[in-house]
């Protein structure tokens, strides 16, 4: 009788524990369908034109496709100094240069977090792999370190 309710008992929680992770795909699809992430890695050789350095980094980017709401967090080491500026750069394709569409305020020691709101212009060419993020440094004021973010469907 014991083992017979043991059965019972574990197939029922094996029933729920699925049927619960079933009612938890379409929220979880909701949420992924009104945001994108993005990556991009730093690196001198990627500047234009490069720039010899040890310096490399990483940026990760969310993007609230409801609200056009950018957040970022910015990860590097080893550059030549202190950063002195740290900025989102387009309209360009890699191999081209742009001005600064978003800047980074704030504390620039790695790591960089921060918030902006997009246009929906500055959307479609951050989507289209129109931006890249690029830190300066005193020993390199046009930048040492810069990331193209790639295209996204």
């Amino acid at each position: 009788m014991i083992h017979c309710r043991t059965v019972l008992y574990s197939s029922l929680l094996v029933t729920l524990l699925g049927l619960g992770a079933c009612s938890m795909k379409p929220m979880m699809h909701s949420t992924s369908t009104s945001t994108s992430a993005m990556t991009t890695r730093l690196s001198g050789a990627s500047e234009v034109p490069p720039v010899t350095s040890n310096a490399s980094g990483t940026v990760e980017l969310n993007l609230n496709k409801q609200t056009n709401e950018l957040s970022w967090i910015v990860t590097y080491s080893g550059l030549s100094g202190p950063a002195t500026g740290a900025h989102f750069h387009g309209p360009a394709m890699a191999g081209s240069n742009a001005g600064v569409v978003v800047p980074m305020t704030g504390s620039l020691t790695s790591p960089i977090r921060g918030t902006a709101s997009l246009t929906a212009a500055q959307v479609a060419d951050l989507m289209t792999g129109k931006w890249y993020v690029n830190l300066h440094t005193a020993a390199n004021p046009n930048g040492e370190i810069r990331g193209q973010f790639p295209a996204r469907p």
